[in-house]
């Protein structure tokens, strides 16, 4: 019989690091979950994206068990990270942040399609060019 899901959380922490430190502790305390166990597994399953932001949707079941789904990085710090910025503009139709090419939405694309909500890899860089469009980012 399928375990009953009682709640659904999105958490992110950077990858091979997180601490059941605030924010995340309190966040898994008071969902019930074992933090220990959670902040292990996290980081076992995030050693080789050490240093990025990882996003995770926790299933927290009936009996205090739980599981949890990785996603992909931030749109937004995939492109800060290629253009080599910490932060974008904060208004970007004044000022700009920096630039960043084609090829480099287009790989920030590949990377990201499985979070996406697009049909091909056309339709996720122009998802992906308004997010940087929105930070401050030219792109060419």
């Amino acid at each position: 019989m399928a375990k009953k899901l009682v709640k659904k959380i999105k958490v992110q922490a950077m990858g091979g690091a997180a601490t059941p430190a605030p924010p995340l502790g309190p966040t898994l305390g008071q969902a019930g979950i074992n933090i220990g166990e959670f902040v292990k597994q996290f980081n076992d399953r995030t050693q080789e994206k050490k240093g990025q932001l990882i996003p995770a949707e926790i299933s927290v079941y009936e009996d205090r068990s739980f599981d949890f789904v990785l996603k992909t990085p931030p749109a937004s710090r995939l492109i800060l990270k290629a253009i080599g910025k910490e932060k974008g503009s904060g208004k970007n139709l004044v000022s700009k942040a920096g630039t960043i090419s084609r090829e480099q939405i287009k790989k920030i694309a590949e990377e990201k399609m499985t979070d996406l909500n697009a049909n091909d890899i056309e339709a996720a860089a122009k998802i992906i060019e308004g997010t940087a469009r929105s930070m401050g980012v030219e792109v060419k």
